[in-house]
């Protein structure tokens, strides 16, 4: 039997989830007892380029990792993300004046911790939109203003914000950084075998070029190989085609008009008969593509409806000077994600999606619920990995049933919007909250862990961004109320005021930098 301490941690991938693994892990040496840190990946696997949003969670993880947010901002591409925008969900005809779009910001609706404010919007519904009642940053996503101006310091704003980036480049920065700050070894060969003890627990590895590698702990960010997870372990997928139907995507990079053209301060996403358009703003470029069911569109046909959407918002667009990628994926996650002592993190642990960018913040969840549940010996592993596996479970069914809740909701007409509402493909907790909230505004009782993936908060932007309104007495609305409302629309005004454009903010950046901490 192998030792009991772990004692070396080795990571089979690289890309996004690989190294922000390598990095969590390697600048925590408290929580892993000093182990080491090593990581193999295949030479030439390229990066799939498209998971180009995070959630405000990645300027902690950043911070964290040690990386100043000047640097992560010029080698990235990166922008800034203040939330995403819905363009025509909520029916076929996008010209009706208030369903148009609606916004799902990265701030909780004013006094949210203390007060359910939303049943107080319900009587002034058809005059202000809930999320521009509630969230000052929602103005600030209308006219693309950054969170912060140049005088924050690194990670510090007015506005609360996650970023848009370059996923390669993302990749590559983290790569130096746990190479060269971090102590990160880094093999790049090919895992021709994969060798168990005597309790069916891994060994090591055999490399192509460099021999045996030997661990304790091994961490499977292979992506859809899922080299340990899957070819190793054969621990089985569970596909979720029968709730989001969603199974490919085509993607390209678009170069915007000129150096001063707008940089959205949100994720845009349009709806189509037959699937979503995602538009992601970086810095040098922007970031498109239309995600569809196979089901319900042919390639060639998401291709027509992807030209058809960039030739709307872009003048003077060489369409012959784009490329255009094919991707494919299966929607599911693992039935275990934490095996005798593998951890599948990423897209080796499971696909959903890119609709409100879950990707990445899993792999954060991922590896901050491993850290602070650390096993200081294998014999603490069993019982480790049901706790993780029950946590992990957990959140990817939350993220399926708030991501079913976007398509449900729509009154759109064409067959694939209308599949989305038979009630076999809809899972049983969201009918049963569906139905509660028929009557009732969700808040803060109706998801309690202290880690959800999405709060009630989020339920409410995207319920009443789609008109989704309760049978609700209408309420007399307290002087505290009104004040509520009144200091979020003052917030906005003096955002709008003080707060530079993302473009302006930016460029100020690549010249000058941030304020560091």
């Amino acid at each position: 039997m192998a030792t009991s301490t772990i004692n070396h941690i080795v990571i089979i991938g690289g890309g996004s989830a690989g190294w922000l693994s390598a990095g969590l892990i390697a600048a925590q040496p408290h929580l892993t007892h000093n182990a080491k840190v090593t990581l193999i990946e295949s030479p030439n696997v390229p990066t799939l380029g498209v998971g180009e949003g995070t959630w405000p969670t990645m300027r902690q993880t950043l911070k964290t990792i040690g990386i100043s947010e000047t640097e992560f901002i010029r080698q990235c591409d990166a922008s800034f993300k203040q939330g995403s925008r819905f363009d025509g969900w909520c029916h076929n005809d996008s010209n009706d004046d208030s369903n148009e779009h609606y916004y799902h910001p990265f701030s909780l609706p004013v006094a949210y911790q203390s007060l359910n404010i939303a049943p107080y919007w319900f009587a002034q519904h058809n005059a202000v939109s809930f999320s521009h009642a509630v969230s000052s940053q929602t103005y600030l996503c209308d006219h693309n203003k950054a969170p912060k101006t140049h005088l924050h310091s690194d990670y510090q704003a007015l506005a609360n914000y996650g970023y848009h980036l370059d996923a390669g480049k993302f990749a590559l920065m983290l790569q130096h950084h746990c190479i060269d700050k971090l102590n990160v070894q880094h093999i790049i060969s090919h895992v021709d075998e994969v060798i168990n003890d005597e309790d069916d627990y891994i060994n090591a590895v055999q490399t192509r070029d460099h021999g045996l590698i030997t661990g304790d702990l091994f961490i499977d960010c292979s992506g859809h190989h899922g080299r340990l997870i899957d070819q190793h372990y054969k621990i089985p997928l569970q596909t979720q085609d029968h709730i989001l139907f969603n199974d490919r995507a085509v993607a390209v990079q678009v170069p915007y008009a000129n150096d001063e053209q707008e940089i959205l301060s949100y994720t845009k996403a349009t709806a189509q008969d037959t699937g979503w358009v995602w538009d992601i703003g970086l810095q040098s470029r922007r970031g498109v593509g239309m995600v569809y069911s196979s089901k319900f569109e042919s390639t060639d046909g998401a291709k027509d409806k992807l030209i058809s959407y960039l030739k709307t918002t872009q003048d003077e667009l060489v369409l012959n000077e784009l490329t255009i990628r094919e991707l494919k994926f299966t929607p599911g996650y693992r039935e275990q994600f934490w095996y005798k002592n593998c951890i599948a993190i990423g897209m080796s642990a499971g696909f959903i999606e890119p609709l409100e960018a879950s990707a990445l913040v899993m792999v954060e969840l991922s590896l901050n619920n491993l850290l602070a549940n650390f096993p200081t010996n294998r014999k603490a592993m069993p019982q480790l990995t049901k706790r993780f596996n029950q946590q992990t479970h957990y959140r990817w069914q939350r993220i399926i049933e708030f991501l079913k809740l976007h398509y449900i909701l729509s009154k759109r007409t064409s067959e694939y919007w209308q599949a989305h509402k038979v009630p076999t493909s809809i899972p049983s907790a969201l009918m049963d909250n569906l139905a509660l909230w028929q009557y009732q505004s969700p808040w803060v009782n109706d998801f309690d862990r202290a880690q959800e993936v999405f709060s009630a908060a989020s339920y409410q932007y995207i319920l009443y961004g789609m008109k989704q309104l309760p049978q609700f007495p209408q309420m007399k609305m307290p002087a505290a109320v009104i004040e509520h409302f009144t200091n979020s629309q003052q917030e906005a005004k003096q955002g709008l005021t003080k707060l530079p454009t993302n473009r302006h903010l930016l460029n100020h950046i690549k010249k000058f930098g941030l304020q560091p901490i």
